[in-house]
């Protein structure tokens, strides 16, 4: 519905890799910028614009018209994604991921030799109607790199927070960054400054931390 805001996730079909290295990441993350408009965009001629150090400038300079949805949030796993967006238009969110999807399989599948689905599915989706619920799954999302190097912090919580909070605030392939660490062009895929408004008790990794286990009963069974 538009103006409505979703909890937006996907994986590799059988739990398969995705993003390989940090090209893969980049190339997600260009999509999620150049396929939020209503035009059909040509990635690969915008890319021969942007070679080696000068690929950073392409998400200020290429900004498009921003009119299928707004990315508050997104984080990249090995093997799945998830993406916090608000619907612009009337199928917004359908149009943007399957534009991205589409575009990420064919890339991957040249890159890699790889041939078959490569995501499990169509995406899948969870309205979110709440604010203290915007405010979880936005801590969620956030904290789900932590996996990483603690693979059972949503259950058991994270033990060592000072090594979280580091790692977390240098991984480059989440919001996190944008929200926490300091500013970067890629800041321009998220629609930032509306999205502020659910950070406003969430200053760092602990109160996101406190967030999530206050909502963990009420929002149970999250597919990661």
């Amino acid at each position: 519905m538009e103006g409505e805001t979703y909890h937006v996730f996907n994986r590799g079909a059988h739990k398969q890799r995705i993003f390989i290295d940090e090209v893969d990441h980049r190339r997600f993350q260009i999509l999620l910028l150049l396929a939020n408009s209503t035009e059909r965009i040509d990635v690969g001629n915008i890319l021969t614009k942007y070679q080696g150090p000068a690929l950073v400038n392409l998400f200020e300079n290429e900004k498009p018209d921003m009119a299928l949805v707004d990315i508050f949030a997104y984080s990249l796993m090995p093997n799945h994604f998830h993406l916090v967006l608000r619907q612009k238009i009337e199928g917004g969110i359908s149009k943007f991921m399957l534009k991205v999807c589409t575009g990420y399989s064919m890339y991957f599948n040249l890159k890699h030799d790889h041939s078959g689905t490569l995501f499990q599915g169509k995406f899948k989706s969870s309205h979110i109607d709440t604010d203290p619920y915007h405010k979880w799954i936005f801590a969620y999302v956030h904290l789900n790199p932590a996996a990483l190097i603690e693979s059972t912090w949503e259950n058991s919580g994270i033990e060592n927070t000072p090594r979280a909070k580091e790692f977390l605030g240098g991984y480059s392939y989440s919001s996190y960054f944008d929200y926490y660490t300091a500013h970067r062009p890629e800041r321009m895929i998220l629609a930032h400054q509306e999205a502020l408004q659910y950070i406003d008790n969430q200053k760092d990794v602990n109160e996101l931390l406190a967030t999530y286990a206050h909502g963990r009963v009420l929002y149970p069974g999250l597919e990661a």
